[in-house]
């Protein structure tokens, strides 16, 4: 289970460092899109788009249905969801280290103490 996990996040943070597929992702959060709509706003041939879409898809951020000769793609937000969840721990660790340096800072400013 851990495995399986730890493929899907590779392939969800693999997916997100285009900028590209970020954007597209971005633009499926408003509807679903067809390939041509989410292939628009760049200099990119169908079959470009379409390989990033494959990406998505691989992911696990999108699905896509065919309606005749139509590719419609919508948002499958279940992905993002364990990376939330993974991210999260790292904020949980931060605050914690920030709250520690913080308590630290108010101590020496409570002595009068230099911070340096």
């Amino acid at each position: 289970m851990v495995e399986q996990n730890s493929e899907r996040l590779d392939n969800v943070f693999h997916a997100l460092a285009d900028p590209t597929r970020r954007e597209m992702i971005r633009q499926l959060a408003d509807r679903e899109r067809t390939v041509t709509e989410l292939a628009a706003p760049f200099d990119m041939s169908l079959a470009a788009a379409s390989k990033h879409i494959k990406v998505l898809e691989e992911a696990g951020l999108l699905s896509r249905t065919v309606r005749g000769r139509t590719h419609l793609c919508r948002l499958d937000a279940e992905s993002l969801a364990s990376v939330y969840e993974w991210i999260g721990f790292y904020e949980r660790f931060w605050t914690k280290q920030f709250d520690a340096l913080e308590r630290v800072l108010r101590e020496q400013d409570r002595k009068g103490g230099d911070a340096t």
